[in-house]
């Protein structure tokens, strides 16, 4: 049996996992996939601190040219687009195959190093960038392999999916929710990159490319997050039928490219819209397969451990049989060139409004989103007043571009009976 010979870049919390799953299963490896994994190198600038890892003698260092130089396959998990580049470019042109979950990195310089990969004749291999243990990336790569992939649904964040699942169940706001979340560990000090949405859209930007062909980057990617979101607006939504969740749209629509990350409103009829905690989803719409559904743990030591080690032993395995690049991680190759502005993209729509409580405002507000072609599906305005004497008004639309309900708003923002900024969201009827 031949024996595979791993450096890892990273003692952090996955590297640290990492180390331990390939210790633990490195026999059930074996004889699952014919190689055996061992540890050849661990490579951090801090050695001495306990991660709970018995690593034998010997394979820890500071210097990562040690890991790459003395290792058949590299792992880079330092995370951040600096050095981390600078490492897995380094191990590519030493001809060694690399591993990483490094979806920042990916998102914003993913054509650079696979093409890097291609003319090293290597293999970089990246399913823990998304999703955590879930089997994502290999679903696109192979499993769909012949399918044109019509649209992908992601929630992708679980600190979002945490905050929104106790705001709904327990009508906690917000901040009270986030602050927890930072208290378990379910989200960083700062905890803008998950909250406002970039995580999400760096995870959406390598799904796009894979079924798709392209590396888009980040900038055609629109990007909202649930920061603010309000407690209203998920008890509304449960009224009408509906869960709010941060989710990733990946679409082709009319020969291009649609990408957008925001708070959006789903049936609550849909395995999606259950998916609740700190677990992510993925839905795939292919036009063979039609559609599938991938759910598990996006995140945390271990989920992200199983994706890193699955997709070293799949290296380790072409190694093994000579077979690098048998299926190569990315090929480029754009079944699409267009991304789709978001001012054209094509929506159901959630508004909410705080009107004055008067004869004629339905009249008003009805006729600008008339004036902009937008029709109304259902509208609910109950008899709680505040103290300023005004009531919400909900108001679902029908299909409507996203350029005219920007019109609409901008007018009905200037209503003398509108007293608040109208509230937008968008609806997906997955």
């Amino acid at each position: 049996m031949k024996e595979i010979k791993v450096g890892i870049i990273g003692f952090g919390t996955v590297g640290a996992g990492v180390a331990a799953n390939i210790l633990a299963n490195s026999d059930v490896i074996a004889k699952r996939a014919g190689v055996k994994l061992t540890l050849a190198r661990i490579a951090d600038l801090d050695i001495n601190t306990d991660r709970g890892v018995a690593v034998p003698p010997g394979v820890l260092t500071t210097d990562a040219a040690v890991a790459i130089n003395e290792s058949d396959i590299v792992v880079e998990l330092v995370g951040g687009t600096t050095v981390a580049k600078k490492f897995i470019l380094d191990a590519v042109k030493a001809g060694k195959p690399v591993v990483t979950a490094n979806k920042a990195l990916l998102a914003l310089h993913g054509e650079e190093i696979f093409a890097a990969a291609e003319a090293a004749g290597v293999d970089v291999y990246y399913e823990a960038s998304v999703a955590g243990g879930i089997p994502i990336i290999k679903a696109l790569r192979e499993g769909l392999v012949s399918n044109r992939i019509n649209r992908i649904y992601g929630i992708m964040n679980g600190t979002c999916n945490y905050i929104l699942t106790r705001m709904e169940n327990e009508g906690a706001d917000f901040d009270t929710v986030l602050a927890d979340a930072q208290k378990l560990g379910y989200a960083e000090a700062n905890p803008s990159l998950d909250i406002d949405g970039f995580d999400t859209a760096h995870k959406t930007a390598i799904l796009a490319a894979l079924a798709y062909g392209k590396w888009f980057g980040l900038d055609p990617i629109h990007v909202e997050g649930i920061r603010g979101l309000e407690l209203t607006d998920l008890r509304y939504a449960d009224e009408l039928g509906y869960r709010i969740k941060l989710l990733a749209i990946i679409k082709s629509v009319a020969n291009a490219v649609e990408m957008r990350v925001h708070p959006t409103l789903i049936p609550k009829t849909t395995l999606l819209a259950n998916i609740s905690d700190v677990f992510n989803g993925v839905m795939v719409e292919g036009d063979t397969v039609g559609q599938t559904l991938f759910y598990g743990r996006g995140a945390g030591r271990s989920a992200t451990a199983s994706a890193v080690v699955a997709d070293i032993t799949d290296v380790a395995v072409n190694l093994a049989v000579g077979s690098v690049r048998r299926i190569p991680a990315f090929r480029s190759g754009a079944l699409y060139e267009q991304v789709r502005r978001m001012e054209d993209v094509s929506s159901r729509y959630y508004l909410r409004l705080q009107v004055k409580d008067c004869p004629g405002v339905i009249a008003s507000i009805t006729q600008i989103l008339a004036d902009k072609s937008i029709s109304i599906s259902s509208l609910i305005q109950h008899e709680r007043r505040a103290e300023d004497g005004t009531v919400p008004l909900v108001i679902l639309t029908h299909q409507a571009v996203e350029k005219e309900i920007r019109a609409a708003l901008a007018e009905l923002d200037l209503l003398s009976i509108n007293r608040e900024p109208v509230k937008l969201m968008r609806i997906e009827d997955i």
